[in-house]
C-alpha cells in the first residue's frame, strides 16, 4: 500500500514496565535509549510516523513528551517523538480503499476486546471494528462492560493475581456470549492474559488482516 517500514535495530522496551514497578529513573533510561534509536530516522530520513502495534506501548511513548519535560537534554526530541507515534489502527482509514481488493476476509465472528490503553489512555474507541468491518470482517465489541480492564493491566497480572484473574474471567464470560471463532486485542499484554483463561484464540486483529490478504 505504498508504506515503507523501517525498523530502528536499537529500540528496546518503551519504558512502561519499569514505570509500573515504580523504578521511574530505568523508565527514563529506556525511553531516552528509543529516542536515541528513532532519532536518525527522525532528523535525517524525514519519518512520518513512528507506528504502535502494542497500544501499551502507544500510551506509554505519546507521553514521553511529559515524562521527559525536565529534561533538557531530551525534552524537545521527547515531544518530538511523542508527536509522531501513532497506533496500528490510526493508519487503517487511509488503508480500507487500496486494501479492499485484496483483502479475503473470513466468515465467523470476532470479538474485539478494546484495551485500555487504546480507549481510555489514547482515546482511540471505534476505529478498529469500524475499519476491519469495511474490509469484510464481522467484528463486535461486548454489549457489557466493553469499557472495563480485562486484568492484565501492565503488570498487576502478576502482581495481583487474584484479582486479575476475577476480571479476565468476568471479562471472557461477556465475549463468550458474542460465540466468537476468534477474540483479538490490540495489546500483548490483553491477548496473552485473555488466552490463558479460554480455548479460543486469542489474536492481535492485524494477524487476521495479514491472513486474508491476497498477493
Amino acid at each position: 500500500v505504498g508504506i515503507e517500514t523501517v525498523v530502528a535495530a536499537k529500540a528496546g522496551c518503551c519504558g512502561a514496565v519499569k514505570f509500573h514497578l515504580n523504578d521511574h529513573e530505568g523508565g527514563k533510561t529506556e525511553m531516552r535509549r528509543n529516542i536515541d534509536a528513532w532519532w536518525p530516522y527522525v532528523e535525517s530520513e524525514g519519518v512520518e510516523a513512528i507506528v504502535m502495534n502494542a497500544s501499551g506501548c502507544g500510551v506509554t511513548v505519546r507521553d514521553y513528551g511529559h515524562l521527559l519535560k525536565d529534561d533538557v537534554h531530551y525534552a524537545e526530541k521527547a515531544a518530538r517523538i511523542s508527536a509522531l507515534t501513532r497506533d496500528l489502527s490510526e493508519l487503517l482509514p487511509d488503508l480500507v480503499e487500496p486494501l479492499r481488493a485484496r483483502v479475503a476476509a473470513k466468515a465467523g465472528q470476532i470479538a474485539f476486546h478494546p484495551p485500555c490503553t487504546l480507549q481510555h489512555g489514547q482515546k482511540l474507541r471505534g476505529g478498529v471494528e469500524k475499519h476491519m468491518g469495511e474490509l469484510g470482517f464481522k467484528v463486535n465489541v461486548c454489549a457489557t462492560e466493553s469499557h472495563l480492564c480485562c486484568g492484565s493491566a501492565g503488570t498487576y497480572s502478576v502482581l495481583n493475581p487474584n484479582i486479575a484473574y476475577a476480571l479476565r474471567d468476568r471479562k471472557l464470560g461477556h465475549l463468550k456470549e458474542l460465540q466468537p471463532e476468534v477474540i483479538v486485542s490490540a495489546n500483548i499484554g490483553c491477548i496473552t492474559h485473555l488466552q490463558s483463561g479460554t480455548a479460543t484464540p486469542v489474536r492481535h486483529w492485524v494477524e487476521l488482516l495479514d491472513d486474508a490478504l491476497t498477493p
